[in-house]
């Protein structure tokens, strides 16, 4: 684990496990750390993973790009598709780090007709979080990329959120897209202001966003604000149920599926992209 602290955050990293966030605690004067994601090991329901070189899921056994199809096999245990690359599955190299700011670098990532390399910058400063993503396409062809981030918020029964979107996607039983309609028809998902989470399951793509969202932890007395850079124009949120004790909400670059749609970017060999994610917090004020 590699620990970064600016006197008002702490932030641990985890490199050999996808050099995810382990932990992101607000510093508090007073009081004891306060955990902004759901505390562990970077792996499973905690901390935030980083998702690369896409996000969500591929149907169909692969996809089709430039007129050949290129075979994806599923990469996790239970899933029917692959999902979010294999980025978060690998071990990365921390290339240089202060008290502050680290660097880590992936090598190596293979996937389906993947190959390329990856960098993440994480830096403190003030307390609030700044992550740079980068990918580079080392595939000998030209290839369709995304990127995102994949953090898990604690949810508790005070637990409210603020994204407003302009759509919707709608999942099948598969978890697969099956149409976009307006916000509007899903009142219980319009968070155009803040509301509490909904009670049942949501597991879906957002878009028309404008790269902002807060989260009030009102039990915390800690409200955490999300800015997500224009590459990130969709969010998705997945909350399973009020007694799950989180939820996520992942800026990433595209819709789920999106090898059989569109939003993807194409890489030349040897192009790059970028994507960036902040988090800030801030002590609510109380009465």
């Amino acid at each position: 684990m590699v620990e970064l602290d600016d006197g008002r955050a702490r932030l641990v990293l985890a490199p050999e496990n996808g050099a995810a966030i382990a932990r992101y605690d607000a510093l508090v004067i007073g009081s004891a750390p306060v955990a902004l994601l759901k505390p562990g090991d970077g792996t499973g329901a905690s901390g935030c993973q980083l998702l690369v070189p896409w996000s969500n899921r591929i149907s169909g056994g692969g996809f089709t790009f430039d007129g050949s199809f290129h075979a994806v096999e599923p990469n996790v245990p239970g899933e029917a598709f692959p999902i979010h690359g294999d980025g978060f599955q690998k071990p990365w190299r921390l290339a240089s780090r202060s008290d502050t700011e680290a660097e880590l670098v992936l090598e190596d990532g293979a996937i389906g007709p993947y190959r390329y390399s990856a960098s993440v910058t994480y830096a403190l400063q003030d307390g609030a979080l700044d992550a740079c993503l980068t990918v580079e396409n080392r595939a000998g062809m030209r290839l369709p990329y995304g990127l995102g981030f994949h953090p898990w918020f604690p949810r508790g029964d005070t637990t409210t959120l603020k994204a407003k979107a302009k759509r919707v996607w709608l999942e099948d039983e598969r978890h697969l897209p099956v149409g976009v309609v307006p916000v509007s028809e899903h009142p219980g998902w319009d968070f155009e202001r803040h509301i509490p989470l909904p009670l049942d399951w949501v597991n879906n793509a957002f878009d028309g966003w404008d790269r902002r969202a807060s989260i009030a932890q009102l039990e915390d007395g800690i409200k955490i604000t999300l800015s997500a850079s224009p590459e990130l124009g969709v969010y998705i949120l997945y909350s399973p149920s009020p007694d799950a004790g989180f939820f996520c909400l992942e800026p990433v670059s595209h819709v789920v599926d999106a090898h059989h749609g569109e939003g993807l970017t194409v890489l030349d060999d040897g192009e790059t992209m970028s994507a960036g994610m902040s988090l800030d917090w801030e002590v609510m004020e109380t009465d």
